[in-house]
């Protein structure tokens, strides 16, 4: 088990490092017939693109896309489509003062002890930089479901302390921080800027909807719906912190406030709340999939920590190089390509009942 494939009906594997030569994915399942528009996966890479402010990491990378296989006369084959990104502002003489340290709450120490080696520069394969195949595959994803009318948005609702507690959620959410809420981005860039200029960094919460997903996705016991979408949304090396609908507050309700009651609308049944976030039994029910999911704040920082050395010699270290203050913003479309990819390969899985 490599850990570096996802999906049953529509997989997608991935390979390269942060500092490697290149990061790459192939996505096997991908239906033929598709319109493969390039230019809306490269405006999805632009938005996890980094050094595009001062809220992330100075690493200038165009992250152009070239796709290799699968597509032909700009439609899908119904062949593995393979990406690739090269990369081009690789600085790895940053990392070798620290190469036989493990930086606190890095993967380093967890890879040392699982592969016996890691790959310090930049994390490897544990970098963020990972993520840009996500975003690249799950750019195919959405262009797969706007075929059915399926549209996956997501929104930062929380950096560090500042939390949008409004009901509100119309997108599409162009300000600088991809914030649901735009009158709470001074305060979201606020909080950034006095962690950036204490040599720290900020965590923060998004949020992400699923539109126009039908009734009757996921399986009934080990392939929920929702457990795949938790799944996906975990692997993101940041997240740390799931929850689908009303969450953790469900455990405080009464039955009688946590229940989505029902009715018939145009004929159909219809629910009255939407307190579960379009899940029940493990199966979507036809209402918005909602959930929301908790980043860390970067553990790249200048203050200086404590920690050991790979000869168990215990030592302080501070982070120097390019690093993002706060990761959140940038992961809002890798939340979004995550939970397309998932949408996917569901209705994919339905397909195959039919």
């Amino acid at each position: 088990m490599s850990g570096n494939s996802f999906g049953k009906m529509l997989t997608v594997t991935t390979f390269g490092e942060s500092h490697g030569p290149a990061l790459g994915c192939v996505v096997d399942g991908y239906p033929a017939g598709i319109v493969i528009d390039e230019d809306f996966i490269q405006r999805e890479l632009a938005r996890r693109a980094p050094g595009q402010s001062r809220f992330s990491t100075q690493r200038r990378e165009e992250d152009r896309v070239e796709i290799l296989s699968g597509v032909f006369e700009g439609k899908s084959t119904g062949c593995p489509i393979a990406m690739l990104i090269r990369n081009t502002d690789q600085h790895s003489r940053d990392y070798s003062r620290i190469k036989d340290v493990f930086r606190p709450s890095h993967a380093d120490y967890t890879y040392w002890m699982k592969y016996g080696n890691a790959d310090y520069r930049g994390g490897g394969r544990s970098s963020g930089r990972e993520t840009s195949m996500r975003v690249a595959s799950g750019a195919l994803a959405k262009l797969y479901l706007a075929r059915h009318g399926i549209t996956v948005t997501a929104g930062v609702r929380a950096i560090g302390s500042v939390r949008d507690t409004s009901d509100a959620f119309t997108p599409p959410f162009d300000n600088s921080i991809s914030a649901v809420n735009s009158t709470l981005v001074p305060l979201f860039e606020k909080e950034i800027d006095e962690a950036r200029l204490a040599s720290d960094s900020v965590g923060g919460v998004i949020e992400c909807r699923a539109e126009g997903l039908p009734a009757g996705l996921g399986e009934p016991v080990f392939e929920k719906f929702s457990s795949a979408l938790a799944a996906a949304v975990m692997s993101i090396g940041a997240c740390k912190g799931f929850e689908i609908g009303d969450g953790f507050a469900l455990a405080s309700m009464r039955g009688s406030e946590a229940n989505d009651e029902m009715t018939v609308r145009d004929g159909r049944p219809a629910f009255l709340t939407n307190h579960s976030g379009g899940v029940l039994g493990g199966i979507t029910n036809g209402n918005t999939v909602i959930f929301t999911a908790a980043f860390k704040p970067t553990p790249s920082i200048a203050k200086s920590q404590r920690t050991v050395t790979k000869d168990l010699e215990e030592t302080r270290l501070e982070i120097t190089g390019r690093h993002d203050p706060c990761i959140v913003p940038r992961a809002v479309v890798v939340v979004e390509a995550m939970t397309a990819l998932v949408c996917a390969d569901f209705l994919l899985r339905a397909r195959a009942y039919e």
